[in-house]
C-alpha cells in the first residue's frame, strides 16, 4: 500500500490537518506536525491508555495518578512524550525510523504517513523508502493488557533486511507524584527482569502486594511486555542504555546502532525494549503483535502471548472491538444539512461523552494524574450525555455518585471507584461543602428515569456516604434542604466553597444567584416527581418553598435588565448594571430562562442582552468585561489573563445551557448559530486557530480579549462535551424521553427544509424525518406515526413499535 501525497501548499493555506471519515467512525489526521498532540484513548475503565497522532502518551490501571505503568513528562514540548514506539532500522544503510512520524521525525517529504483515531482504536500507516508499515494500538475487550498489531511490508524491489524495537518508558512507582518527584526513593525501587523473552517490569518488590488497598504505593506490582508472532533477538531494560548519554528519544543509542545491549535495570530507570529481526523480500509482509499489560511475565505474561500467537487473533479482536463500540453509537443519529453536525453528533460527540463519563477530569495529557477519582458534579452531569447509550451501566454509576451525598445533604467533592466504601465516608468539613454539587441531581436522575422507564428507581434506598440511608426521592429531598438551610441575607443559597464557577469568592454568607435559580429548578422537578409519586405533603410543601424561592431571586437578583450573578457576604453585587468589571454574566440568564423563572417577555430581553454582550465567534464568554483591578478576595479570576477561562473566556460547559435556552424560547437560528461556534469540526479548516483536536470539546477557548483569540485549551474531558450532546439531541432536534414516552420539540435554523433522526428508546426504534417547507424554527405542524396522525407532539411509549417510522412537520 502507498499513502497518496498531500499538496501541503493546499494544507498550509486551508491549515487544515485531517478530514472525518464518517463510514468508518474514524478521524483521518492526514499530516503529523499538528499545532498540538492530538489525542485518542483506548481501554476502558479498568486498563486505560492515551495516546495521540505521534503514538505518544501512556497507559494506566484504574487511575492515571495510582495506577501509572508508563511515563508522561507533563507540559513538554511536543506534549506527549514519551509514548509507545516501534523503531525500524536498516542493517544494510543503517538508516532508522519510527512507525509513527514522532519521535524520530523523519522529512515530510520523504516520509508519509497517516493516523486513523477511531472508538478506542488508533492505527499508523507510514510508507518511508520502501518500507509500509501499519500499526493498530487497542485494549481488547475485557483484558488488562494493550496490543500493538504491526505489520510490515517490503513495497521495493530488493530484498531487505530491517531490526524492529519497541519502546516504552515504565515508571519506578505507580503512584504518579512519587515517581516523578520523589526520585531519592524510587530511583531505588525498579526490578526489571526478561523471562522467556517476555519483559517483567517489578515496582516495590521487596514489600508484598495489597490487592485489598489499591492506593497504597508500597507494594509489590508487576507488569509485563511480549511480543506473539516473532522471535525475540534482543532485549533491553535500562532506559540510559536504550537511549544512551546526551540523546533523546528521536536518536535511541541502540536504534542507531542497530542491535540491544541485553541490558537489565536494576534501580534507576527501566524501559520496555524487545528486539525482532525482519527479513523480508519485494512484496513481502510479516507482523507480529506487541502485548503490555498488568501482571507478571511468567504468568499472565505467557498467556497473553500464547493467545495472540494464534493466527488472525490481534484482527479478530481488533474487529470485535469496533463492533462492540458501533453498536454503542448506533443509539442515535441524525442527518441534517450540516455535514460536520453530523460528524459531530453521529461519533464524536457521543464518543467524547463516553470517555468523559469513564475518565472525569482524571487522565489525559493535560490531566495528568493531579486528580483522582471522579469530581461529584462533573460525574452527575457527565451522566446525562451516556443515558441513551449506556442506560444500565450508567444506572450503575449513577448509583455510586448518589451514594456519595453527604447526610447533610451536601457531597464528597471526590468519589473514587476502586476504594469508595458508602456509610463510612468521613464527611466534609462544612467549609468544603459546594452549593451546587447535589444540585446536579435535578438534572440526571430524572433523565435517568425517563430514558428507561424505571419509576421504581425513585424508591430504591441507597445508603449517604457517611452513615444512614434513604430513598432516591430522599435523597433529592435532602439536597434541595442542604441549600434551604444555608442561605444568606437575600434568602438566597449561599455560595459556600464553590458554586460551579471556582474564582467567585463570596465568604462565609455570599449568596449566588446560579445555585438559586439551580435550586428553582430543583424544586420544579421536585414537585414534578412528587406528584408522580404521590407524594402530596412533599408536593404542596415543595410549591410553597418555590413561590417564596421566586420572590427572593425577583427581589434580590433582578436589576429591571438581567440577572446579577452573586452578593458577597458585605454586599457587594457581581454582575449588576454598575458593574465596572464582570457586568453580565452568562450563566444566571441561560438558567433563568432553563428553570422557568423568566417569562418569555424577559426571556427574549436578557437572551438579547447575552447574544449583544457575550457572544463572539468562537461562543459566549462566561462574563463581561473582565476582571483587572478586582482584589483577590473578590474574584480569583483575575489571576487569569484577560480573555481565558473565567476571566472572560468562552467557557465551553456553558454553551450547552445559552443552545437551550434559545431553544426554549423558540430562537433556532440563534440555537444553532451557538451550537456551531463552539462546535470543535466548525475549526476542522482552521486548525491553526484552535490548535487542539478538531473532533472532541474542550475546557474553555481564548475570547476576544486575548491576543490568542480562538485557540481552545484542555480537550477530551469537559462538561462541555455532555451538555453539546443534551443540548442539540434533546433541544435542537428535540428528541425528549418523558416518563411515560416521547415528546418531538425541535428548535432549528429556519433554512433547514428537512432532516432525520434515528434514536433507540427503550429498545423500540424511531426513524423520525422532519419536514420544515414554511422556514418555521419551533413548533410541530403534524406528526404522524406509523401511517397514524396523533394529536400534539407527543408519543405514547405503549404504541411504538419495535420499528417506527414517524414523520414531523414543522
Amino acid at each position: 500500500m502507498v499513502i497518496p501525497s498531500l499538496p501541503v501548499c493546499l494544507y498550509r493555506f486551508n491549515m487544515q490537518y485531517g478530514h472525518f471519515d464518517d463510514k468508518n467512525k474514524e478521524y483521518v489526521v492526514d499530516r503529523p506536525d499538528t499545532p498540538e498532540s492530538w489525542s485518542n484513548y483506548l481501554g476502558s475503565t479498568e486498563y486505560g491508555a492515551i495516546i495521540t497522532n505521534n503514538a505518544g502518551g501512556y497507559s494506566f490501571y484504574n487511575s492515571a495518578a495510582s495506577g501509572r505503568i508508563t511515563r508522561l513528562r507533563p507540559n513538554t514540548i511536543p506534549m506527549d512524550q514519551p509514548g509507545r514506539y516501534i523503531y525500524l532500522h536498516d542493517r544494510d544503510s543503517k538508516d532508522f525510523w519510527s512507525a509513527s512520524w514522532q519521535p524520530v521525525g523523519k522529512p515530510l517529504d520523504k516520509y508519509r504517513t497517516v493516523c486513523r483515531h477511531g472508538t478506542a482504536y488508533s492505527v499508523f500507516e507510514t510508507d518511508y523508502n520502501g518500507i509500509f508499515s501499519e500499526t493498530s494500538y487497542f485494549v481488547p475487550l475485557g483484558k488488562i493488557y494493550e496490543c500493538w498489531h504491526f505489520k510490515v511490508k517490503n513495497t521495493g524491489s530488493e530484498k531487505r533486511s530491517l531490526r524492529a524495537f519497541t519502546f516504552v518508558e515504565y515508571v519506578a512507582n505507580w503512584q504518579m507524584w512519587m515517581d516523578l518527584i520523589n526520585l531519592q526513593y524510587t530511583q531505588y525501587i525498579l526490578t526489571m527482569n526478561v523471562i522467556d523473552g517476555i519483559i517483567d517490569h517489578g515496582t516495590n518488590l521487596h514489600l508484598p502486594p495489597k490487592p485489598e488497598d489499591f492506593e497504597e504505593g508500597g507494594q509489590g506490582r508487576h507488569t509485563f511486555m511480549g511480543i506473539a508472532g516473532a522471535k525475540i533477538s534482543g532485549y533491553d531494560t535500562d532506559r540510559k542504555k536504550f537511549i544512551g548519554p546526551y540523546r533523546s528519544y528521536a536518536n535511541p543509542l541502540v536504534v542507531e546502532q542497530g542491535e540491544c545491549t541485553n541490558s537489565i535495570a536494576v534501580s534507576d530507570n527501566g524501559c520496555g525494549t524487545l528486539q525482532v529481526d525482519i527479513d523480508l523480500e519485494p512484496g513481502e509482509e510479516m507482523q507480529f503483535t506487541v502485548v503490555m499489560g498488568i501482571g507478571e511475565a511468567a504468568l499472565e505474561g505467557k498467556t497473553a502471548v500464547a493467545e495472540f500467537s494464534k493466527s488472525g487473533k490481534a484482527t479478530e479482536e481488533l474487529h470485535k472491538l469496533k463492533k462492540y463500540w458501533h453498536t454503542k453509537l448506533n443509539n442515535f443519529s441524525v442527518q441534517s444539512p450540516d455535514a460536520e453536525l453530523n460528524s459531530m453528533v453521529n461519533m464524536w460527540s457521543q464518543y467524547n461523552c463516553l470517555i468523559t463519563y469513564a475518565w472525569s477530569r482524571a487522565a489525559s495529557l493535560v490531566y495528568s494524574g493531579e486528580r483522582n477519582g471522579l469530581g461529584y458534579r462533573d460525574t452527575l452531569q457527565d451522566i446525562l450525555g451516556v443515558l441513551h447509550i449506556i442506560p444500565e451501566e450508567a444506572k450503575q454509576r449513577l448509583e455510586m455518585m448518589i451514594t456519595g451525598q453527604v447526610s447533610t445533604g451536601g457531597a464528597m467533592p471526590v468519589v473514587k471507584p476502586f476504594s469508595h466504601k458508602p456509610g463510612s465516608e468521613p464527611a466534609p468539613l462544612e467549609k468544603d461543602y459546594r452549593s451546587d454539587d447535589c444540585m446536579w441531581m435535578f438534572n440526571t436522575i430524572p433523565a435517568y428515569v425517563k430514558e428507561t422507564g424505571d419509576l421504581d428507581f425513585y424508591r430504591k434506598i441507597l445508603p449517604y456516604s457517611d452513615n444512614g440511608e434513604g430513598t432516591v426521592f430522599e435523597h433529592l429531598k435532602k439536597a434541595i434542604e442542604f441549600n434551604l438551610n444555608r442561605l444568606g441575607a437575600n434568602n438566597l443559597p449561599c455560595g459556600l466553597h464553590a458554586d460551579w464557577n471556582d474564582c467567585l469568592v463570596l465568604g462565609e454568607k455570599g449568596e449566588t444567584v446560579f445555585v438559586a435559580l439551580q435550586l428553582r429548578f430543583a424544586l420544579v422537578i421536585y414537585i414534578e416527581i412528587a406528584d408522580l409519586l404521590n407524594e402530596i405533603d412533599e408536593q404542596n410543601r415543595a410549591q410553597k418553598l418555590l413561590a417564596k424561592l421566586d420572590a427572593d431571586i425577583e427581589k434580590s437578583a433582578w436589576n429591571g435588565e438581567w440577572y446579577i450573578r452573586a452578593i458577597k457576604d458585605n454586599g457587594l453585587r457581581y454582575g449588576d448594571k454598575d458593574s465596572e468589571e464582570g457586568n453580565l454574566w452568562l450563566n444566571p440568564q441561560t438558567w433563568a430562562v432553563y428553570s422557568g423563572h423568566a417569562n418569555a417577555e424577559r426571556s427574549r430581553k436578557i437572551l438579547d442582552h447575552v447574544y449583544n454582550k457575550l457572544f463572539t465567534h468562537y461562543g459566549l464568554m462566561v462574563c463581561d468585561p473582565p476582571y483587572a483591578k478586582a482584589d483577590l478576595d473578590v474574584i480569583k479570576a483575575v489571576l487569569f489573563n484577560k480573555g481565558t477561562k473565567e476571566n472572560s473566556g468562552v467557557f465551553c460547559h456553558t454553551q450547552g445551557w445559552a443552545v437551550i435556552a434559545e431553544a426554549l424560547a423558540g430562537n433556532g437560528n440563534r440555537a444553532y448559530e451557538y451550537f456551531r461556534a463552539y462546535m470543535p469540526a466548525a475549526m476542522n479548516t482552521k486548525a491553526e486557530i484552535r490548535e487542539i483536536e478538531p473532533y472532541v470539546y474542550c475546557q474553555s477557548t481564548h475570547s476576544k480579549y486575548s491576543t490568542r483569540y480562538g485557540a481552545s485549551r484542555l480537550p477530551w474531558l469537559s462538561g462541555a462535551a455532555t451538555w453539546a450532546m443534551y443540548s442539540v439531541s434533546q433541544y435542537i432536534f428535540g428528541v425528549r424521553p418523558e416518563y411515560n414516552g416521547i415528546t418531538i420539540d425541535p428548535c432549528v435554523p429556519e433554512n433547514w427544509n428537512n432532516f432525520k433522526v434515528n434514536r433507540l428508546f427503550r429498545g423500540k426504534r424511531m426513524n423520525i424525518s422532519f419536514e420544515n417547507s414554511s422556514g418555521s424554527q419551533k413548533g410541530v405542524r403534524k406528526l404522524v406515526l406509523n401511517g397514524k396522525e396523533l394529536d400534539g407532539n407527543y408519543i405514547d411509549a405503549d404504541v411504538l413499535g419495535t420499528e417506527n417510522e414517524i414523520i414531523v412537520a414543522l
